[in-house]
C-alpha cells in the first residue's frame, strides 16, 4: 500500500491512501469526538444507466442490505443497531454511497459489514421481489408528493432523452422486470476498485483503518462499464395538469459543474437571491406580495455541467407574478448586487462550512466527494478564501451565464396560468 496524500490544517487532520487495486482509503481524525462515520462511495450512479435498466443503481443499493453469503437482512440490522449503530446508503445520479455511524471502539464491525454487502450480496431472488414491490411504493409515493416529483420532471426536461434526465428512482416499468442477472451484472460491471472510495471521519486510525480497509476491500476487481456520455442541456416545458390547491413551479437553467472556477461565485449569488429569509426571492415574493409560502434556489452539480433553478409553491392566480419576480431579481443581478448582499452571502456559505466541520457525517461526506472531484483533499482554509474571494463582478459574471442559456419551466397543478421558457427567456432580455 502506498500514501497518495497526507495533510494537516490546525485541528485537522486528512491522510489519503491507495490500495495497491487502487481503491482510495480516507480518514480525518477528529480531535475529542467518541464516534465515527464511515463510507463507502462508489462513482455509479443514474446517468450511467441505459434507458432500459434505468432504476437499477438505485435497486442495487436496496438489494446490498438483503443478505450476504455470511449474514440474513435481519443479522445487518441487528448486528449494526446491536452496537447502537446506523446503517443506510443513498443513490444520486454520479455516485452511490453506503454508510455507517457508531461509536468509534465498533468501526471494525462497520468496516466488516460494509464489505460484505458490497462484496459479497446473494441478490436472493425471493428477496430481489420483495424489494422490487418497496420501491414500485416508493416511486408510487413520490408520484403522489407533487412538490418532490416536480424536481425529477425539471431534471427530464433540462436533460431531455438522456440518463442524466432520467429519475433516480427509475420508472415501475423497468423496476417490474429487471432480474437478478441484471442487477448482479451491473454491480460487476460498474462497482470497481478505483472507482470506489472508503473514507472515515472522526476517532479513527489512520493506519489501523487501512489496514482493516485493505484486508476486506484488496481483492475489489476493475470495471469494465463504458463512462457515461457528456450531459446536454437543452432546457424548455414541462406541464403537469393535476387538481390540485397549488401550483408547483422549478423554473431554472443550465447550471456550472463543481470543477468550474464559478462554482463558488454560483453558491454566493444563490444564497443572495434565494438562499434564505434575507434573500431577494423570498423578501418579495413572500414577504412583501405574499405570492408563496416556501420559495427557495437551489445548485445541482456535476462533473461535467449542472443546473441552477428555483422552486416555489404558490396559487395558479399568482404564478405569473412569481414567475415575473423570479426573472426581474435575476436580470437586476448583474447591475444592481449591494455589497452588503455580497457579504451576508459569503458569510452564510463560511458558516455552513465551519459548522459542517463539526458533523463526522459531513466531514466523511466533504472527503470523498472532493477526491472525486479534484483527486485531492482541500484545507478548509482554501474553501474559505475560494468564498471570500467572490466580488461583485463575479456574481455579475455569474448572472449572465445562467440568462445565456434558454430556460427550463417545469409546473405541477393548475398549470394554465404557467409561463412558457421561452416568455421567460424574453423577459430576461
Amino acid at each position: 500500500m502506498s500514501v497518495r496524500a497526507s495533510t494537516t490544517t490546525g485541528a485537522e487532520s486528512v491522510r489519503v491512501s491507495t490500495l495497491p487495486n487502487g481503491l482510495t482509503v480516507a480518514t480525518d481524525f477528529m480531535q475529542g469526538i467518541e464516534t465515527v462515520s464511515v463510507g463507502v462511495w462508489v462513482a455509479v450512479g443514474t446517468r450511467h444507466e441505459t434507458e432500459d435498466l434505468n432504476g437499477i443503481s438505485h435497486l442495487l443499493e436496496h438489494m446490498a442490505f438483503k443478505g450476504t453469503e455470511r449474514r440474513s437482512a435481519n443479522d445487518i440490522a441487528v448486528e449494526i443497531e446491536s452496537v447502537g449503530g446506523n446503517l443506510n446508503a443513498y443513490t444520486g445520479r454520479e455516485r452511490t454511497c453506503y454508510y455507517a455511524k457508531m461509536l468509534a471502539d465498533d468501526l471494525p464491525l462497520a468496516i466488516d459489514i460494509l464489505a460484505d454487502i458490497l462484496l459479497h450480496s446473494r441478490f436472493d431472488a425471493a428477496e430481489l421481489e420483495r424489494e422490487r414491490h418497496v420501491i414500485l411504493q416508493e416511486i408510487g409515493q413520490a408520484e403522489d408528493t407533487p412538490d418532490d416529483i416536480v424536481f425529477d420532471h425539471f431534471q427530464e426536461t433540462a436533460y431531455p432523452g438522456q440518463a442524466l434526465g432520467r429519475p433516480v428512482l427509475g420508472r415501475a416499468e423497468v423496476i417490474e422486470r429487471l432480474d437478478r442477472a441484471e442487477v448482479a451484472g451491473y454491480m460487476r460491471r460498474h462497482y470497481g476498485a478505483r472507482g470506489t472510495i472508503v473514507a472515515a471521519a472522526g476517532r479513527v486510525d489512520h493506519d489501523d483503518f487501512l489496514a482493516r480497509v485493505g484486508a476486506l476491500f484488496g481483492g475489489m476487481g476493475e470495471v469494465n462499464g463504458a463512462a457515461p456520455p457528456p450531459g446536454r442541456y437543452e432546457g424548455g416545458d414541462r406541464r403537469v395538469e393535476r387538481p390540485l390547491e397549488q401550483l408547483h413551479l422549478v423554473l431554472g437553467f443550465e447550471g456550472i459543474g463543481y470543477r468550474d472556477p464559478d462554482y463558488y461565485a454560483l453558491g454566493v449569488l444563490s444564497a443572495l437571491y434565494g438562499g434564505g429569509m434575507s434573500s431577494r426571492l423570498f423578501q418579495q415574493i413572500r414577504e412583501v406580495r405574499g405570492l408563496a409560502y416556501s420559495v427557495y434556489s437551489f445548485i445541482q452539480a456535476y462533473a461535467d455541467g449542472g443546473l441552477f433553478g428555483v422552486y416555489a409553491g404558490t396559487g395558479a392566480d399568482e404564478v405569473g407574478q412569481v414567475a415575473d419576480i423570479v426573472a426581474d431579481e435575476l436580470k437586476n443581478l448583474p447591475g444592481r448586487v449591494a455589497e452588503t448582499e455580497i457579504a451576508r452571502a459569503r458569510a452564510q456559505m463560511r458558516a455552513d462550512l465551519l459548522m459542517g466541520r463539526e458533523s463526522t457525517s459531513s466531514r466523511a461526506e466533504q472527503v470523498s466527494g472532493q477526491l472525486f472531484a479534484y483527486g485531492r483533499t482541500i484545507p478548509t482554509e482554501t474553501l474559505l478564501a475560494r468564498i471570500d474571494a467572490v466580488d461583485r463582478d463575479a456574481v455579475a459574471r455569474v448572472a449572465q451565464r445562467l440568462m445565456s442559456s434558454r430556460p427550463t419551466v417545469a409546473s405541477i397543478g393548475p398549470t394554465k396560468r404557467v409561463p412558457a421558457a421561452d416568455a421567460v427567456a424574453a423577459k430576461l432580455q
